[in-house]
């Protein structure tokens, strides 16, 4: 049996992360592996446990098991089944209940450095489609985008563009202008184009001549609401050149808690809030997207304080929209995450499924952490466009009283009440 399970186990970690497990951890998930038998999805089971507890920083798994060893007196496969078991709850109640961030992370060397390499390539495919995670599932304002820029040099753990991208190229289109002026748009409708799904739309400045093309684009298509979504403070060429009025800069933005542990290599807070006040003298539209908003222990009074923050510095007048959304983990993102070898808490959370099959937290939870922002924000309700990104329908009734029968009324509600707003 034993013979069998020296040629069984090698066949199998392939199969797992095990690669990602340190020496010593490989040395004890070896030990478990050879003395239970694990299957395939036990082996996975405990290897993604060693690895959430590290990232974590809520001890050893190894350590865990062996006091199940010390107070179990069951045998074999008994032993086993109750051992998971036991594992599986103490697991879930580490991500039901609220976590502190307790301090900045260190970021290993190569971490640092990804996605630092910066190219200008002839690619053949488009540039102009729909938003990635478009669905008729989830409020959608049906988001146009146009992918400038492939794959971002910020590293924040729980984003989805980097497991979308293979390599640490960072590819500019070379031929972004051609691209843009063979475009044709329909006049007569209204358009909601967003920069930021493929990359950060500001963090590369005017590398390539990227912003002027896009400022081109805009001042030739009046009826296009084109959106500059970023983590950055880089707003030095929107300030010296002539802008249209059709465009908004938005910042997606996170209490500072959150920024330092979760959202590495980014803009502060309060370098965020200052990039978009200088948006705001010069004239140029702005929005803020708490998105995701993130669920811990001091959440309800950080997101409050940062809330204030946005409502005393701004005025509404100057803010075209505010979205509200949480996090929600797609099976290859949680691999990626695991496969980072940084500390984060973005995996220690309570998860369900949503109507996609992706990881979210429960509605419950959700429905609380939008209508504490939405109350803050009380004094703009009236003058400002609010909305949930990607989030069920009903949430729109528990977080504004009221919502939308489809995507399609959704987005000509949003287009009517910002193009209103920028006239």
């Amino acid at each position: 049996m034993s013979l069998d399970y020296e040629k069984k186990f090698p066949t199998l970690i392939p199969q797992t992360l095990f690669s990602h497990l340190d020496e010593q951890e490989q040395q004890e998930v070896k030990i478990m592996a050879f003395e239970h038998r694990f299957t395939l999805q036990e082996l996975k089971k405990i290897v993604e446990g060693t690895i959430d507890l590290r990232m974590w920083n809520e001890g050893q798994l190894s350590d865990r098991w062996k006091s199940f060893q010390k107070s179990s007196d069951l045998k074999g496969r008994e032993f086993k089944k109750w051992a998971f078991l036991q594992l599986e709850n103490e697991m879930n109640q580490l991500k039901n209940n609220s976590f502190h961030f307790k301090q900045k992370p260190e970021l290993p060397g190569s971490y640092k450095v990804t996605k630092k390499e910066l190219t200008k390539e002839d690619r053949s495919k488009e540039v102009f489609g729909m938003c990635a995670v478009q669905s008729e599932k989830t409020s959608c304002c049906n988001l146009r985008t146009i992918d400038a820029v492939k794959n971002c040099g910020f590293g924040c753990s729980y984003c989805s563009i980097q497991t979308m991208y293979g390599n640490e190229k960072v590819v500019f289109d070379e031929n972004l202008q051609d691209k843009l002026d063979s475009l044709s748009l329909d006049k007569n409708k209204l358009y909601h184009i967003g920069t930021g799904q493929a990359s950060d739309s500001l963090m590369w400045g005017n590398q390539h001549g990227v912003l002027d093309s896009m400022l081109g684009f805009a001042k030739k298509w009046p009826n296009v609401l084109l959106e500059f979504k970023t983590k950055s403070k880089n707003v030095r060429h929107l300030l010296k050149v002539d802008t249209p009025k059709n465009i908004v800069c938005s910042w997606s933005v996170n209490p500072q808690a959150v920024i330092e542990n979760e959202e590495h290599l980014t803009a502060s807070l309060e370098d965020r809030l200052k990039a978009a006040e200088a948006c705001v003298s010069k004239g140029i539209k702005v929005g803020f997207h708490l998105h995701p908003m993130i669920f811990y222990r001091d959440w309800e009074a950080d997101y409050s304080q940062m809330i204030d923050n946005i409502v005393s510095r701004f005025k509404p007048s100057d803010v075209l929209f505010i979205s509200f959304g949480s996090l929600t983990f797609s099976k290859p993102v949680m691999k990626k995450i695991r496969q980072y070898n940084i500390n984060s808490k973005m995996l220690q959370m309570p998860m369900v499924s949503n109507p996609e099959g992706k990881q979210t937290y429960p509605n419950s939870l959700k429905a609380k952490m939008f209508s504490l922002a939405y109350d803050q924000f009380k004094s703009w309700q009236k003058e400002v466009y609010f909305f949930l990104c990607m989030e069920e329908y009903s949430l729109w009734d528990s977080t504004f009283g009221h919502k939308y029968k489809n995507n399609e009324e959704f987005e000509d509600d949003f287009m009517k009440q910002v193009f209103q707003k920028i006239k």
